[in-house]
């Protein structure tokens, strides 16, 4: 099949004032929030999930509730999947006709993941798309919460279902390579757990002490948003390869301050653990030629990564 072939259930769905029919496989949290999305829209949805008992909710707000896998599937032309993991979209799928369908796999995964669910959905002739989804449950059908789902793989898919992809919430399309929606989103969720544990050593420093958590809470969030300027610089720096025009707080001026984040956290009784891993990789970058780096911005440190 072709990325440009058109199905007949996506022309019946450009008719004015109807909506594309879809099928959702996977009524977890998230799969629930989105199947609702699509019912409060007006799009006939068929669902399917392994336990029975979660798809009777949808039921009575309109779903189609398929018996199968193989029935959801032949119900639609647009498949989207939800599932627990890559191992359980294949279970769920194996053995079915994809012939002429468009896949869409919002189910958690790697890059590799996603690659390789777009080569098993070509070689069973359907379009492909993978999505990474940037927020949870709540954030689904609330345009202000600001979730979105990054998407890649097939143009032709993305642009033809756009408009019913951007039900539950934003779209961002990142590519035809089916890897990078699973890239961007892992590479997000890595950037914010490395906050989050910034911001749970914060907390642990001034566990009892006079301190509440709820005063020192609207402070680190206007440092940390205060501090969102380093990730276009980093990005400048890195596409340049230019690490020392314009630095302000030099790498040799962070690593003697971080001794004094260690002897602060000692002090506390505070474990280091979650930020020693960092404070150590800007003491190796420092320590491999000292005249070299000294005068470097931090952003130096992130080139030792893909070294290890």
């Amino acid at each position: 099949m072709t990325d440009t072939s058109t199905k007949t259930a996506t022309k019946t769905s450009t008719k004015a004032g109807t909506k594309t029919p879809l099928t959702l496989l996977g009524l977890g949290a998230m799969g629930t929030a989105l199947a609702r999305t699509w019912l409060a829209a007006g799009h006939p949805l068929t669902v399917w999930n392994r336990t029975p008992a979660k798809a009777a909710a949808l039921a009575a707000e309109g779903a189609a509730v398929a018996a199968s896998p193989a029935e959801a599937v032949a119900a639609s032309g647009l498949i989207v999947v939800c599932l627990l993991d890559h191992a359980s979209v294949g279970s769920a799928l194996e053995g079915l006709d994809l012939t002429g369908k468009d896949l869409v796999d919002l189910t958690t995964g790697t890059p590799a993941d996603g690659r390789a669910r777009a080569a098993w959905a070509r070689e069973r002739g359907a379009r492909f798309l993978d999505g990474g989804i940037m927020g949870t449950p709540s954030m689904i059908g609330a345009p202000a919460a600001g979730g979105y789902v990054f998407y890649s793989g097939s143009t032709a898919l993305f642009e033809e279902h756009r408009s019913t992809l951007e039900v539950p919430a934003g779209a961002r399309f990142v590519g035809s390579d089916p890897g990078h929606a699973a890239l961007h989103d892992v590479a997000l969720l890595s950037a914010m757990t490395g906050l989050f544990a910034g911001i749970s050593h914060a907390y642990a420093l001034i566990e009892g002490e006079d301190v509440s958590p709820k005063d020192l809470a609207p402070l680190l969030a206007e440092w940390l948003g205060a501090m969102g300027f380093f990730a276009g610089a980093a990005a400048e720096r890195l596409v340049s390869g230019d690490f020392t025009t314009g630095v302000e707080s030099n790498l040799a001026m962070q690593v003697a301050a971080s001794t004094t984040y260690l002897r602060t956290a000692a002090e506390q009784g505070v474990s280091t653990e979650l930020i020693s891993p960092y404070l150590d990789l800007m003491q190796e970058r420092l320590a491999a030629d000292p005249a070299a780096h000294a005068g470097e911005d931090t952003a130096g440190a992130i080139t030792l990564l893909r070294r290890r």
